[in-house]
Order: C-alpha cells, then sequence, then structure tokens
C-alpha cells in the first residue's frame, strides 16, 4: 500500500498535465481561428504619435477584408404576412449595413486608451447611476415633465406581430422624401412558402406596391412592399410631420426664364450622358482616401497632403453650356474613333530618322542590320 499512493499520484499529476496541455492547445486553435476569421492583427502606435509605445492601440482589420464565410443573416423582426385571409410566417431583414464603413474611436493622446463618457448631473457634475435616470420631456427650458418606463409601457402599441396589407398604390405615388430604411421580406421557416409566392405574385403581375404596417421598438412604421427576384423588399416611410416643406426653401428662389438655345444645348448634354444606373460604377472616395491614410500610418510612411483643384465660377450659362458639349463631343469623338495603324515603313523612308526603342536613332539601328539582299549575295 505504501508504493500504491505515490503511482495513484503520479498517475494524477500525468492527467493533470495532459488535461491542461489539451486546455492550452484549444485556447491557441480558437485564437489562431478568430484570427483568421477576421483577418485581425494587432497594430502598434501609428506613426506621428505621442503614444505609449509599450500599450497597444487596439485592433484593426486589415483592409481590404477578404471574406471567408457566410454568417446567417438575423433577422430584425417575425411576424406574418396577411393579405386578407391568405397569411403567412416572414422575418425581416435590414438590407443595408454601415458596419463596413470606417469609424473612430477617440483616445487619450497620453495613454492611448480610450476615451469614456459619464453620465453626469449637468449642475452638480456628479456621476448619475443608471437607476436614477429618468425621462423627461422639456416644455421650456430647465422645465421638464417627467414620464416613467410604466407610462411608456401603458401606451407603447401592442406588436400584433402582423404586417397587415391595407391597400395598393402605383410605385410613382410614394414621394421618394418619405423613404427611410429598406428591408429584406422573407419566408419564416419551411412552411408558408406558397403563400408568400402568391402574395409576391400578386403584387407583381399587378405591378403595384403593396402598403403594410409593422410595429418596431414599439412604434408603428408604413412599410410598402415590392417584390424582388424570390422576395419581397419593403423601404419604411416616413409620416407626413416628419417632411418639411418645400416652399420655406424654394420661395426665394428667383424666377428665371431659361432660352430655347440653352435648353437645346443642356439636351444634348443628357443625351449624351444618358445611360442606366449602375451603382457599382460608383465609388465612395473618402471612404478608400481613409482606408490609405491608416494604411499608410500603419506602414510608417509620411503623410503628404494633396493639391486640391481650384475653384471655378461659372458666370455665364450659355458659354458654360458651349463648353460643356464641345468637351463631351471631343470625349465622346476619341472613345469612338479607332486608333490608326501605323504603315509599314521601307527602307529609306523619313520615318526610320526618328528615333526608336532603346533611345537610337533609327539611321543607326538600320547600319548594323544587314540587308536580306546583303545576305544573298555574300552567300
Amino acid at each position: 500500500m505504501a508504493q500504491e499512493r505515490p503511482t495513484r499520484y503520479r498517475k494524477i499529476e500525468r492527467f493533470t498535465a495532459f488535461s491542461a496541455g489539451i486546455v492550452l492547445i484549444k485556447a491557441a486553435a480558437v485564437r489562431r481561428w478568430v484570427a483568421r476569421r477576421f483577418s485581425i492583427c494587432h497594430v502598434g502606435t501609428p506613426a506621428g504619435r505621442s503614444l505609449n509605445p509599450s500599450r497597444p492601440i487596439g485592433v484593426l482589420r486589415t483592409w481590404p477584408l477578404a471574406p471567408t464565410g457566410k454568417l446567417a443573416p438575423r433577422a430584425n423582426w417575425k411576424g406574418f404576412l396577411r393579405l386578407s385571409l391568405v397569411t403567412c410566417p416572414v422575418a425581416l431583414y435590414p438590407a443595408t449595413s454601415e458596419s463596413e464603413k470606417i469609424s473612430f474611436n477617440q483616445l487619450n493622446r497620453q495613454t492611448g486608451d480610450r476615451v469614456k463618457y459619464l453620465k453626469v448631473d449637468a449642475d452638480t457634475g456628479d456621476e448619475v447611476p443608471n437607476e436614477d435616470i429618468v425621462k423627461g420631456y422639456e416644455l421650456e427650458k430647465g422645465q421638464y415633465i417627467e414620464v416613467s418606463k410604466e407610462e411608456l409601457d401603458e401606451i407603447a402599441l401592442e406588436s400584433t406581430r402582423t404586417i397587415e396589407i391595407d391597400e395598393f398604390v402605383d410605385r410613382t405615388d410614394i414621394d421618394p422624401r418619405y423613404l427611410i430604411r429598406p428591408y429584406y421580406l422573407r419566408p419564416d421557416g419551411k412552411v408558408g412558402h406558397d403563400a408568400f409566392a402568391v402574395i409576391r405574385e400578386t403584387i407583381r403581375e399587378m405591378d403595384k406596391v403593396a402598403i403594410g404596417r409593422v410595429v418596431l421598438t414599439n412604434r408603428e412604421h408604413i412599410i410598402p412592399l415590392e417584390p424582388m427576384d424570390k422576395g419581397l423588399v419593403g423601404t419604411l416611410l416616413r409620416y407626413p410631420y416628419e417632411v418639411r416643406s418645400e416652399q420655406e426653401y424654394f420661395d426665394e428662389i428667383q424666377d428665371v426664364k431659361v432660352t430655347k438655345d440653352m435648353l437645346d444645348l443642356a439636351r444634348h448634354i443628357v443625351n449624351q450622358k444618358a445611360g442606366r444606373f449602375e451603382p457599382e460604377k460608383f465609388e465612395d472616395h473618402y471612404e478608400t482616401a481613409l482606408i490609405d491614410l491608416i494604411n499608410q500610418k500603419r506602414a510608417g510612411k509620411p503623410i503628404t497632403p494633396k493639391s486640391k483643384p481650384a475653384a471655378t465660377n461659372v458666370v455665364d450659362p450659355m458659354d458654360a453650356l458651349r463648353k460643356s458639349v464641345g468637351g463631351a463631343a471631343a470625349e465622346t469623338a476619341a472613345e469612338k474613333k479607332p486608333a490608326k495603324k501605323p504603315k509599314k515603313a521601307s527602307a529609306g523612308q523619313k520615318e526610320m530618322l526618328m528615333p526608336i526603342a532603346g533611345k537610337k536613332p533609327a539611321k543607326e539601328a538600320a547600319a548594323k542590320k544587314p540587308v536580306a539582299g546583303a545576305r544573298r549575295k555574300s552567300g
């Protein structure tokens, strides 16, 4: 029995060490997977900053970020879509994202730490805990009406979890000023695809927009629905009280009579620039400049200011239109005109006296190279 205890302890020690090693290996594997999945790299102190070099600033994605996998989208809302007695379960997904845009954090220049904001009393400057913070509506300067969470819950709209289609309208009836944010709508789960297809194809066949209502974050929103591929796309709309009238902005615009000649020139420019809207052709130049700036600072390269083009003031609209038409016509002719093929130069032509590749005159190159007739005579 005296010899069994050390053996048992040794087995326990070996098992403990083995288990700890497995945990460390798994932790390292997880770290490597996270680094590969999100293309993460630690960044040191940027060039030209007086931050503490012993503290890393944070984590910055390498740019451009190559997708390594497809993340499952998360629905903002789930419920039912109903057209009269036809109902199907659906899910609502945001159609746009701001997460890919570059964003900045505020840092302490001396330490490199992030700056946080505290909720403080505007009068005393003391920090206020979350349990003491309430909502209030300002009636006058410094005079508020307190509204409790219970009172807000009492008037909150019941989430019926149903998008009820109330009417159908023409797409042109919707003023673009009312558009807020687009969403994708698709069937939720494996059931209801038939009913969803019936609603979608009915809207498509009638060439209309279905107007419904949806409750998001306790507020009811108007949402027009249109078919897109195999799903529906809906865009939240503003209410009339949220849209400003154009009169207060346009009333002071002068009444200017545009002549027929100016309209003809302007139409000519429009016809030359007419085409289909392809968003892929447009580039977010500011985002590109931000990426270049960050990559230059990461590489420790000096930042040189770029020259800005001089501003031009248009004095005579007619003169500007004529110049625009002339410039557009020249660009169009340059694009359509095929390049002329160079004529085959023979020995003794004047073109042979012009410099060629290698920065040697053509006459010297021709003198070094024997002509075909000379080779035949020597043979």
